[in-house]
């Protein structure tokens, strides 16, 4: 047999039938909807006169689109929002799916919800209509994110139609340096390879740095790999991955865990398993990164000056070098470090866990929040927000300044009232940085929680690993 790849271990143990040399059909797991990207598809199933296949093995959650402001209950109050979730509401009572609303415990993201849920598994395959399913990957789990219309086949089938992809490899190793963490290491992969670097591969991660890395900050990272392209992100499970979903898992007795774990220990690519394409790097290298421009991979070490437009590659770069700038209100050659900031956020499916808030409770405590700075602390579920309320984490944000708000996505991507004013710039652990993102011309400075603390803190993009020369 030849030597095959996690990736294409996983496909093959989910294959349905193949359809050609480059399409399969492939079974699903795991289907997970949130309020804006299923509506179609349950209105598409009733118009056929279709059946939802297996109701239990699907989850909605309200999360794009609620409010996070302090209010129990949690009402929503938009006119369209509010249609949103309560067609979702309706679709799933009718389906007999299980939907956390926005007045439900476990409410929260998606991506942070159901890993915490004991959903994901190693070996699963596991489709979100949203890009950033990714995330499952740090699991060892197959995870992509779909469009409507295959949010209805899935819905119809358990099956998708399935394109496969080539694969990559990302080897890093060696310790991370002082002051960075995983959120670094990705924003520091994009502007090594591009937003396009992964474009059509399933990239695998694998050296000393990954192993390294907590099961949540590893969720950081294969959930921004989609900003490179990348179709699926994947680290082979470890004893870090077992102890995570035992943690969570509840379902399983001594002897099926045991057999879980046998056929788990098996989810990693051959010896000599060929890839697509290989990259190697080294962590020395990393340092704490900042986005300056329009695009995640638009981004510099905070102790690096802005690139101009004589270094790009083409003209095409220069343009876009050059619209991001003016969009950003930036220089060419400016430091980033010392540029003032209006808004601090902290939360969204790439850092809104209960690790994210440690680290910035720890960077905190004691101090307060920059005169003139609004800072937003978003846990990323109802779990994570009971978690930080227990450990004190929360009263810590309290007070240090910090508003302490309800879970969702928030102000990642402005669909409820959380959004940035025209030229507020922000400081923000989510994931994407295009115009208008967070808000009609906002600015937009993604980060790591550490580094975003350290904003909050001095009111202007600052160094985290010089803090204490702020203080």
């Amino acid at each position: 047999m030849s030597k095959r790849t996690l990736y294409q271990k996983l496909v093959e143990s989910h294959l349905v039938s193949r359809i050609d040399e480059q399409n399969v059909l492939l079974y699903v797991d795991l289907h997970l909807m949130n309020e804006y990207t299923s509506p179609q598809a349950f209105s598409a199933l009733e118009a056929r006169g279709r059946a939802v296949r297996r109701p239990r093995q699907q989850l909605a959650v309200v999360s794009h689109i609620i409010p996070t402001h302090a209010e129990t209950p949690r009402v929503i109050r938009d006119a369209a929002s509010l249609m949103l979730a309560q067609n979702l509401g309706r679709n799933c009572e009718r389906a007999g799916i299980r939907l956390l609303a926005a007045n439900d415990p476990m409410q929260g993201i998606e991506h942070i919800v159901a890993p915490e849920m004991g959903l994901v598994r190693p070996g699963m395959v596991v489709l979100c209509g949203d890009s950033h399913t990714t995330t499952y990957g740090a699991l060892g789990a197959l995870g992509f994110g779909i469009g409507t219309s295959e949010v209805e086949h899935v819905l119809a089938t358990q099956t998708l139609v399935y394109r496969l992809a080539q694969t990559m490899r990302i080897v890093i190793d060696g310790a991370l340096p002082y002051g960075t963490s995983s959120k670094d290491v990705v924003i520091w992969l994009l502007s090594r390879i591009g937003a396009q670097g992964a474009r059509g591969y399933a990239v695998e991660f694998a050296g000393s740095t990954i192993a390294s890395l907590s099961a949540e900050a590893r969720m950081t990272l294969c959930n921004m790999t989609v900003e490179a392209g990348a179709r699926a992100a994947l680290i082979a499970p470890d004893a870090t991955t077992f102890d995570y979903v035992r943690a969570h898992v509840k379902t399983l007795d001594e002897a099926a865990w045991q057999a879980a774990l046998d056929d788990w220990r098996t989810l990693r690519s051959d010896d000599d398993a060929r890839f697509d394409a290989e990259h190697r790097f080294d962590a020395r290298d990393i340092a704490p990164f900042v986005t300056w421009g329009t695009s995640p991979d638009q981004a510099i070490a905070i102790d690096a000056r802005i690139p101009g437009e004589a270094e790009q590659p083409s003209r095409e770069a220069a343009a876009s070098l050059r619209r991001a700038l003016d969009y950003m209100g930036l220089e060419a050659q400016q430091p980033l470090a010392g540029t003032r900031i209006d808004r601090v956020f902290i939360g969204s499916c790439t850092n809104g866990r209960i690790e994210d808030l440690r680290s910035v409770a720890q960077i905190v405590r004691g101090k307060h929040v920059a005169q003139g700075v609004r800072a937003m602390i978003v846990p990323g579920s109802g779990s994570v927000r009971r978690a930080a309320e227990q450990e004190g984490i929360a009263q810590t944000l309290i007070d240090a300044g910090f508003e302490w708000r309800e879970p969702g996505c928030s102000m990642c991507l402005a669909m409820n009232d959380d959004m940035l004013d025209e030229g507020e710039r922000c400081a923000s652990t989510t994931n994407r940085n295009f115009e208008g993102r967070q808000g009609r011309g906002g600015r937009t400075h993604l980060m790591s929680p550490a580094m975003a603390a350290a904003a909050a803190l001095t009111g202007c993009i600052t160094d985290v690993r010089t803090l204490e020369a702020h203080a």
